[in-house]
């Protein structure tokens, strides 16, 4: 990890000198990551089925700040180098001790969207790479020009716990541009609460939910929420994980996640389950449960990590058809 003090100075300057930061810390971090990946989808397009080489870079610019009150100010941005250049995420976070901390989500972040799957795994969720079959739908439509509000961690007989709110004034919109507004005045909001047990046992809950505003198109009236189980004990981790989701009450779905893992070492192995149901509901008709499986393992060396996924799906997309995928991975962090 390297620091880099005082490149980017003036550009915080001016920000920063409204609220007088005693210390500000710049900090680049970063990751390269090369797979080769094999498909066989029979009853797909061609484009389904094959082989790849891939690698991708991924950036990660950092900027903290203490303020005279002794809140903290945190800025972050995530770069990667696929193909082009892009903004995968960026946040900017104001810590203010006993009473919290505000997050703005301007790409990504919120604590909704980072709970929609947390089974435990090897490399990587079981629907990797297997889109668009992808039940994380969780916080997704409050996960980008939002709001958090994160409760400081409170300690209670060997449990702790967390909770959030999220408010997005343009729900399933990425954030405006500074001084604009998104194109929709429709918003959402989202709730999370996780309970830690000293003991291994972890538990979360979250609901969102959409405005359903007279004269509104989009996802108005749109639901979600998820529920999940975890448990740690000596090198085992196991998870069970439910989530619903209803689409401006015409599209339902329904997706459970389980997985165990095992660690040894540097040596993680895990196997995941994932189905995803689409029910009839309104002018939605039911399809066939989409069933995911996936093995992973993954060997770390150092700042090395060496992984393996190989995962499949029945009935792609609702319907009858499968998808099996090899992932070789090689990562290093730096």
């Amino acid at each position: 990890m390297n620091k880099l003090t005082k490149i980017g100075a003036s550009a915080l300057a001016g920000s920063l000198a409204m609220v007088s930061a005693h210390s500000t810390e710049y900090v680049m971090s970063g990751g390269m990551t090369a797979t080769f990946t094999t498909q066989d989808a029979p009853s797909q397009v061609q484009a389904k089925n094959g082989k790849g080489f891939g690698f991708a870079t991924d950036l990660g610019f950092t900027a903290n700040g203490e303020l005279d009150n002794g809140y903290t100010v945190k800025a972050f941005m995530s770069v990667d180098t696929n193909a082009a250049l892009a903004n995968t995420s960026s946040q900017l976070t104001l810590g203010m001790g006993s009473l919290g901390t505000l997050q703005l989500n301007n790409i990504g972040g919120s604590k909704a969207n980072g709970i929609d799957d947390v089974t435990p795994n090897a490399y990587n969720e079981t629907w990797d790479g297997l889109n668009p079959d992808n039940g994380s739908f969780f916080g997704s439509l409050t996960s980008s020009g939002s709001l958090d509000y994160r409760i400081p961690a409170q300690e209670y007989m060997g449990n702790t716990v967390n909770a959030s709110v999220t408010f997005d004034p343009n729900a399933n919109i990425g954030a405006a541009k500074k001084g604009g507004v998104a194109n929709t005045s429709i918003s959402g909001t989202a709730y999370t609460v996780q309970v830690a047990n000293e003991n291994g046992v972890e538990v979360g809950f979250g609901v969102e939910s959409v405005d359903d505003e007279q004269g509104k198109v989009g996802t108005k009236g749109s639901e979600q929420s998820t529920a999940y189980i975890k448990y740690a004990f000596g090198a085992v981790s196991v998870g069970y994980q439910e989530a619903v989701s209803t689409i401006a009450k015409t599209a339902k779905k329904d997706a459970t996640f389980a997985s165990i893992a095992y660690t040894m070492g540097d040596l993680t192995v895990s196997y995941g389950e994932s189905d995803i149901k689409t029910n009839a509901h309104g002018a939605t008709a039911s399809l066939l449960t989409i069933d995911q499986t996936s093995i992973q393992a993954a060997y770390t060396m150092g700042a090395m990590t060496l992984s393996a996924a190989m995962s499949e799906t029945d009935n792609v997309a609702g319907a009858t058809g499968k998808h099996d995928q090899t992932t070789l991975a090689v990562s290093f962090a730096f």
